[in-house]
């Protein structure tokens, strides 16, 4: 049974050489597994960021890679691969894995092949900034929403009531920005804040966010990643040095190096369903 991955990604490796140590057949292909890898995988349970692309590169040869997963084998020997895996990331009696999807027979890499795994760096920046704008933009709605709770829910990263927390049902990052659902319900009433209020002043609101956002983008504020250990399973945190305190949210994705990286970021806020608030977060690069 192969060890735990062990992932380069959080310091910004895009290549490193590795070696073979799995396979599984795909629909398409197959999942190789290395022993170490500069890819980022899409997270079975909290599917955010989408996994890296890129290619596996053997003697001159190339294959694609078309997406990074989570693959896991049990302490009975059974591998699960993405949403086939039947338990949390970290659980006991699991062996955790990066996987990389490629277009190719299990065969066609067979355990023990050295590879130079070479991640697609427009993509993994494009990604990385669109990560990194998304948990600007929630701590900078939870300051704009601060005033609607009666009672407290709770703090954020920057001790701000945590909006972000209580509501938050989805996320979904792309390429220089990302997409997040609010929902506004009665549990979230009984929680203390005031949906009504945000209904009735969301213009005001979207307008304080953007220009806090702008504000945190001209401070060129360092952005990093902070990781307890080499694994897949090892927990890392995103940490920014905001001019009002540093912020650090547990995190398993990629991020932009400094706000220095981005022209501008800017959301827009839609409550065309009242039960639900959707977020869209714009960000260009410098």
């Amino acid at each position: 049974m192969p060890r735990s991955t062990v992932v380069t990604f959080p310091s910004g490796s895009l290549v490193e050489p590795a070696t073979v140590v799995g396979a599984q057949p795909a629909d398409q292909g197959s999942v190789v597994v290395l022993d170490r890898t500069p890819f980022h995988p899409v997270d079975h349970t909290w599917p955010d960021q989408p996994g890296d692309s890129g290619t596996l590169r053997v003697d001159g040869v190339e294959f694609a890679v078309t997406e990074a997963v989570m693959a896991a084998v049990s302490d009975e020997g059974a591998p699960a691969v993405g949403a086939e895996i039947p338990v949390k990331r970290g659980a006991d009696g699991w062996t955790w894995l990066v996987g990389h999807r490629v277009d190719a027979a299990p065969g066609a890499l067979p355990v023990g092949t050295t590879v130079e795994a070479v991640v697609d760096a427009g993509r993994r920046s494009g990604l990385s900034r669109g990560h990194t704008a998304c948990h600007l933009a929630s701590l900078a709605l939870d300051l704009a929403v601060a005033d609607l709770w009666r009672k407290d829910p709770g703090s954020d990263a920057l001790g701000t009531p945590d909006f972000e927390g209580r509501a938050n049902q989805t996320s979904f990052i792309h390429e220089d920005g990302a997409v997040d659902e609010y929902r506004l319900g009665k549990s979230l009433r009984k929680a203390g804040f005031d949906t009504e209020g945000l209904a009735a002043t969301l213009a005001e609101r979207e307008e304080r966010m953007n220009a806090q956002l702008a504000r945190w983008v001209a401070s060129a504020a360092p952005s990093r990643i902070e990781v307890e250990g080499e694994t897949i399973v090892d927990r890392r945190r995103w940490v920014c040095e905001l001019p009002e305190g540093t912020a650090a949210i547990f995190c398993g994705g990629t991020h932009a190096t400094s706000l220095a990286e981005f022209a501008s970021i800017r959301v827009s806020l839609d409550l065309t369903d009242p039960q639900l608030l959707v977020m869209t977060t714009v960000a260009t690069p410098a």
